[in-house]
């Protein structure tokens, strides 16, 4: 019907009391206060003192009271209103039960005195037009339809309104989503002049001599590092200027309407965006072009860094070649010199008239001069670096180096930057406009390793003048580091935009300063937290130096420190009987079939939101969800899944487009992740607070521009790595994809500061990889604790404390590395800074990895990167410390990793499909199939769990004996009983054929 979309299921739990109420709920909407009570105990008689306290607190936590409330309130909520009234559940069953009284007007008129007590006021037309006009500024932040109603029935709450009909919510989210689209309309009508109206138009018109629309270019996105995208990437960052994008202001519009009507619009077709009125399709284009100037001008820079670092790889293989057949000239020409010579002082034999002779009748001419040729080579410098074999793409890059240059513009940070005049220079000699380099050139910035090449080999000094076009790769070279460091950045751009515009805006962080740090759980003084971490390691340096001392395993072998691999703990005779005991009676399922079951219980599908209509799948999607889902999380060619499950193949394309988005999978993960929180045997495995994440490399097929080359993982081809987290309770609550080469450090932070789960998240591991100083600072700054499992904790530099006396006998350093030295008042100079890079993490004006990029590769290292490293670098000592000292911690760590590794194991059991190898070309599209494996992985989780649960409850009633030590080591991350290939049919009806073949297919 229209207006409406909510499912039977999702009205049914508004118009009725919840038949389960969590702890927390029940602790704070039905505890009742002492003068709840004195209200309550002028009713006369048990039941109807139950009966008022039921309305009261349902009020309370609903904001409504069902017409049926008194036949399905649940039993925990009458158990804790009877303990606090002193009377029986059981009296619930007289309520209303009065002589010569109706039941009816009892009920009513209790309603009417809770009312009136808690202030509540009926539901009324004036309240309906206030809470539209309020609804309409949050359907312009979010529209997803079930948040808005959620929002709408909270608001009543705070309003203390009493709530109408479902029903009439239902029809209200409806009509101001459409409202929103209008008001969007409204707030740009001032720049929507005739002529952008027109350019706007033009964009979903087919072009002369072209089968695309400007709106189909601009959305396609390059696949490959190569000069030619480049130029078609700068060519359509030139026509968006052309349309005046980058001087709109669309600061009226919520950054998260933006975003929606920007992915509205990669997500639909030329035609539809024409079937739509102005008041949609202009804004959605208008979201769209700002959008995409931003996402070009960093692929734009991402191509130009890939594209030099592409370069930089294959000098260094041409150098190694070069300098592998010199040594084999070199070889080859000394032994014929030295036969040669041989012949020369061979005196006794040879006569000098016969000399030549008898040279070339042992060596021939040609040899020899080729010989003679390498000697002479030889003699010349040695080309031993890759600089020397640049030149041989100096023409593939001016094919866009001249043109990236004049179009983009470059700021500096720093004030009166010369590096700017050398881009300046760079620009015009490649362009035409100066034949050569001026004598005021800037050259500070040049390398000794670049000075060689650029001064070719003269000595520098202030006369010397560059070589053209070695000063030419040289700044384009510094261009892309000083780029990625933030010493140079870009004006329209996210990714390369000016460092200072990441963090909270200073006018901003001296009022929000004192509730950021409440949020972070740290003190605005520094000393309070500095003081705590060095008395931590006060106490910890003298049983690290007993230790190492002693006869424990940990020990120093001639100075060098011996940490052995923990061994593995044997599992007890009756986990390991018990664990092929639920081996044993697990139902083998097929994984599709999983999928559903999961479903069913969870209704996870529910956040399939359409990016068309807003609604959930109905019935006659949701066959088609199951399959798109099931084709992204197992590699499954969308082809391939449509003829297996005789689903058209655009029918299956239309469900992935509308459904799976990386909000939408987001918070369908997060929804599975929250209901296996709450199954009774995940908090045996743990308490949700502690994670690990580590990265899972996949190989790919073909042209992609996010993959990279590693020879140990993907042979001579290149992959990409889902860096993924999973909880101490086996889910996992977020992924990402990052390059293959990327470090894991930057990315560890990322989900755990967008995790939206109930998961608390405390503690966090990682293997080597994800660890350096930078890390451990800002998870203890952020209020966590980083514990990672160092392999060559033995090499791991400690840091002493300036100002503080360890060398007496109670606090002695131990014989460890303690080579650096850590500030605490340079610290504490600094926390300020500190606290603001915390903050703006928290409150998400940047991205942990975005960051932490910025910080690493920062040439001005005296400022933000040296003061974090420093407080890193005293974490880091405190943490080694107690990672020495407690073999409980080490194999906790151990333990959690092995978690990691067993879900991999899960997820590549489930990746099956295309040879293992990813061909989505667009790294949102890689994110969306990342984010399918993870709800495709955490379905499996569950389904395990649910079934275990169920499994240990019979064998408990059969009268098993069930260790609690022994569940905690089994595992839900099993398969074996899955099946995952769906299943094959051989029946085959020789008759239908009649010894013919089939009918060929019509040639389309």
């Amino acid at each position: 019907m229209a207006g409406q979309f909510l499912t039977n299921t999702e009205r049914v739990r508004y118009e009725q009391v919840p038949s389960i109420i969590s702890e927390e709920d029940l602790n704070v909407h039905f505890h009742l206060s002492e003068a709840d009570q004195a209200l309550i105990k002028e009713q006369r008689g048990n039941g109807q003192r139950l009966g008022f306290a039921c309305q009261l607190c349902l009020i309370k936590f609903m904001g409504y009271l069902p017409n049926d409330w008194l036949t399905t309130v649940p039993a925990p909520l009458l158990e804790r209103l009877s303990d606090q009234l002193d009377t029986n559940p059981n009296d619930l069953q007289h309520y209303s039960v009065r002589r010569n009284t109706r039941s009816g007007e009892t009920r009513s008129d209790h309603l009417q005195h809770t009312l009136k007590y808690l202030h509540f006021t009926r539901w009324t037309p004036m309240d309906a037009a206030q809470l539209e006009s309020w609804l309409l500024e949050r359907a312009l932040e979010h529209d997803k339809p079930t948040l808005l109603l959620d929002l709408a029935c909270e608001k009543l709450i705070q309003s203390r309104i009493l709530r109408p009909a479902i029903g009439s919510l239902e029809r209200m989210v409806v009509a101001v989503r459409g409202q929103a689209y209008t008001e969007t309309y409204r707030r740009l009508s001032s720049m929507l002049d005739q002529k952008l109206r027109a350019e706007l138009d033009a964009l979903l018109v087919v072009e002369e001599d072209s089968t695309y629309t400007r709106f189909s270019q601009l959305r396609e996105e390059p696949n490959a590092n190569t000069p030619s995208n480049i130029k078609s990437s700068l060519n359509k960052y030139v026509s968006l200027l052309d349309i005046g994008v980058s001087e709109w202001d669309l600061s009226m519009l919520n950054p998260n309407r933006r975003k929606f009507l920007a992915q509205k619009a990669r997500r639909s077709t030329n035609q539809e965006l024409q079937r739509m009125n102005n008041e949609k399709r202009y804004p959605i284009l208008i979201a769209f072009l700002h959008q995409n100037l931003i996402d070009i001008t960093d692929s734009i820079l991402d191509m130009y860094s890939a594209f030099l670092e592409e370069v930089q790889h294959k000098c260094k293989r041409e150098m190694e070649d070069y300098q592998r057949r010199t040594a084999m000239a070199k070889d080859n020409a000394m032994a014929t010199l030295n036969l040669a010579a041989a012949m020369v002082v061979d005196e006794e034999n040879i006569s000098t008239e016969e000399l030549r002779r008898h040279i070339f009748e042992r060596v021939s001419k040609e040899e020899l001069t080729k010989a003679v040729t390498v000697t002479q080579e030889i003699l010349r410098p040695t080309r031993d670096n890759f600089l020397s074999f640049i030149d041989n793409y100096y023409t593939r890059l001016r094919r866009f180096s001249a043109y990236f240059l004049r179009t983009l513009t470059f700021l500096s940070p720093l004030k009166d930057d010369k590096f700017l005049y050398a881009i300046e220079i760079v620009t015009d000699l490649q362009s035409g406009a100066r034949k050569k380099i001026p004598e005021d050139a800037p050259i500070d910035f040049i390398t000794p390793t670049w000075a060689k090449y650029v001064f070719d080999g003269a000595p520098r000094d202030e006369d010397s003048l560059p070589v053209k076009r070695a000063y030419e790769w040289c700044v384009l070279y510094n261009l892309k580091d000083k780029l990625s460091s933030g010493d140079i950045f870009v004006g329209n751009s996210r990714r390369y935009a000016d460092p200072e515009g990441y963090l909270v805006p200073k006018a901003y962080w001296s009022d929000s300063k004192e509730e950021v740090c409440q949020q972070l759980y740290i003190s605005s003084n520094p000393y309070n937290r500095i003081n705590q971490k060095i008395k931590e390691s006060e106490e910890l340096l003298p049983l690290v130096s007993d230790l190492l001392n002693g006869t424990d395993e940990i020990r120093l072998e001639e100075g060098i420190l011996v940490v052995p691999r923990l061994q593995a703990q044997e599992l007890p005779d009756s986990a390991a009987e018990l664990e092929s005991l639920i081996s044993a009676r697990l139902p083998l399922v097929d994984l599709s079939e999983l999928l559903m079951e999961v479903n069913s219980w969870t209704k996870f599908t529910d956040h399939f939101i359409s990016i068309h209509d807003g609604k959930v799948p109905g019935e006659s999607q949701i066959k088609r969800v199951y399959a798109s889902l099931l084709s992204n999380a197992c590699n499954i060619p969308w082809v391939d899944m449509a003829r297996s499950t005789n689903i058209d193949y655009y029918d299956l394309l239309w469900s992935i487009r509308s459904y799976q988005r990386e909000d939408t999978l987001k918070q369908a993960n997060n929804h599975l992740v929250n209901y296996h929180h709450q199954e009774w045997l995940t908090a045996l495995w743990g308490g949700g607070t502690l994670s690990s994440s580590d990265g899972q490399r996949f190989p790919v097929s073909g042209k992609i521009r996010n993959a990279k080359a590693q020879i140990k993982y993907f042979g001579y081809g290149k992959g990409v790595t889902f860096y993924t987290h999973t909880s101490d309770q086996y889910s996992q609550y977020g992924s990402k994809v990052i390059a293959s080469t990327e470090r894991d450090a930057m990315y560890v932070l990322d989900e755990i500061l967008n995790n939206e789960t109930e998961l608390n998240i405390l503690e966090h591991t990682t293997d080597t990889a994800g660890y350096t100083d930078l890390v451990f600072g800002l998870f203890d700054l952020l209020g966590m604790q980083f514990s990672p499992r160092l392999r060559d904790i033995k090499d791991q530099k400690l840091s002493k404390i300036k100002g503080k006396d360890f060398d007496r006998p109670a606090t002695r350093y131990p014989s460890l590395k303690f080579t650096g030295v850590v500030n605490p008042e340079y610290i504490a100079s600094r926390w300020d800074d500190l606290l603001r890079i915390a903050g703006s993490m928290k409150l998400g004006y940047v991205t942990a990895s975005l960051f932490i990029g910025k910080l690493q590769s920062y040439p001005r290292r005296n400022n933000l990167t040296y003061v974090l490293q420093e407080y890193g670098r005293l974490i880091k000592t405190g943490f080694i410390l107690r990672y020495l000292a407690s073999e409980s911690l080490r194999r906790k760590i151990n333990t959690q990793l092995n978690k990691g590794e067993a879900l991999h194991a899960l997820r590549n059991f489930l990746w099956f499909g295309g040879d293992g190898k990813i061909r989505k070309k667009q790294q949102e599209e890689q994110q969306e199939q990342a984010l399918c494996l993870n709800v495709a992985t955490n379905c499996v989780v569950l389904w395990n769990t649910v079934y275990m649960q169920q499994i240990l409850n019979e064998m408990q009633s059969q009268g098993y004996p069930v260790n609690p030590n022994d569940i905690s080591h089994l595992s839900p991350a099993r398969f074996t009983h899955i099946n995952r290939l769906g299943k094959y049919f051989f029946d085959f009806d020789e008759k239908a054929l009649n010894g013919k073949l089939r009918d060929l297919r019509i040639n389309a």
